[in-house]
């Protein structure tokens, strides 16, 4: 990302403050982030973008407080505090540890999320279709289409038996959607070995023990701290020569082979219209979650030509894009 590109997409939160005394008659809406600001670039946009569908534009009419927790998720609490001390007329929540961590420190200002779990399992709701207190916002669960994922991968990669599974532990569902995975790959005859990556450092070690393996194909989990590092993620791929499926159209993009799920900076259109609507005097409690229903599968046709790969021409039909 350019230095330009960074301060257009932060300079406004940074300025927030002051423009949020200046401007007292424009409503304050808090984001929350578990990951950096450069993973959310196109997120933001589209965030902007459902938000300008229900009349607010940010600096004309609404001021934004930005808050990221770097992917030092422990710092949420704190982070959540703030905004709600200022306080803010809606708090918006990426995904799940973040949400938690306004719901605990709010039970009056509104909240809309954007997670990839279930909200009702981790008490964000009560229900999908009557949410019941001052949460609300949209889900995908990507947890549901490990099995399609790795079918797709072995189609693509016919011959590998076993599939790395890459996992940040510290994701609250990390250890469910790894039995989902183990039990997908069961049923397709295949061996699983999960990579524990908790943070940057010990990445290139989670590779380095996949190549002393042998294993052929690999699986990288949702989550924020992967979008984060998805440029050394895809790097580190092309340099053991492994074929790898995501579940977010970031990574094809950036040059990683190809991903299967939830249209996510569209879910993210969804929460700027949410978020719009609550200015407007909606209430949380009777606005249902959101479910995805939109899944795209896309493609990195050089990334598969620089593996050796040859795509099958009915993986080709399914794809929703083709990255040439």
């Amino acid at each position: 990302m350019k230095r330009r590109e960074f301060i257009t997409l932060v300079g406004g939160a940074a300025l927030a403050p002051f423009a949020a005394r200046g401007q007292q008659s424009m409503p304050v809406v808090g984001i929350l982030e578990s990951w950096s600001p450069t993973a959310s670039t196109s997120y933001l946009a589209r965030f902007r973008d459902g938000l300008r569908e229900t009349g607010y534009v940010e600096s004309r009419n609404v001021v934004f407080e930005y808050r990221s927790a770097e992917d030092k998720i422990e710092r949420l609490p704190q982070l959540a505090a703030d905004l709600v001390r200022l306080p803010v007329n809606v708090l918006v929540a990426s995904a799940i540890r973040a949400a938690l961590a306004a719901k605990a420190a709010t039970t009056t200002i509104p909240i809309v999320f954007a997670t990839a779990n279930d909200p009702i399992s981790f008490g964000l709701v009560a229900s999908l279709n009557r949410p019941g207190g001052n949460a609300t916002g949209v889900s995908w669960l990507t947890a549901m289409l490990g099995e399609k994922r790795l079918g797709l991968l072995h189609e693509l990669a016919p011959t590998a038996t076993a599939v790395a599974i890459l996992v940040n532990p510290n994701n609250a569902n990390a250890d469910a959607n790894l039995k989902n995975m183990q039990a997908a790959a069961k049923s397709l005859g295949m061996r699983t070995q999960p990579l524990k990556v908790p943070d940057e450092q010990v990445l290139e070690n989670a590779f380095a023990e996949l190549a002393a393996q042998n294993t052929r194909a690999l699986l990288v989990l949702n989550d924020p701290l992967f979008v984060d590092l998805r440029d050394k993620i895809i790097a580190l791929a092309a340099r053991h020569a492994v074929p790898v499926i995501y579940s977010q159209r970031e990574f094809p993009v950036a040059g990683g082979l190809m991903s299967y799920g939830a249209n996510v900076p569209e879910a993210y259109r969804q929460v700027g219209i949410y978020t719009g609507r609550i200015l407007k005097g909606a209430k949380p409690a009777e606005l249902p979650v959101v479910q995805s229903a939109k899944f795209e599968l896309v493609i990195n046709l050089k990334t598969a030509k620089s593996l050796g790969l040859k795509v099958p021409p009915m993986l080709l039909s399914q794809a929703d894009e083709v990255i040439e």
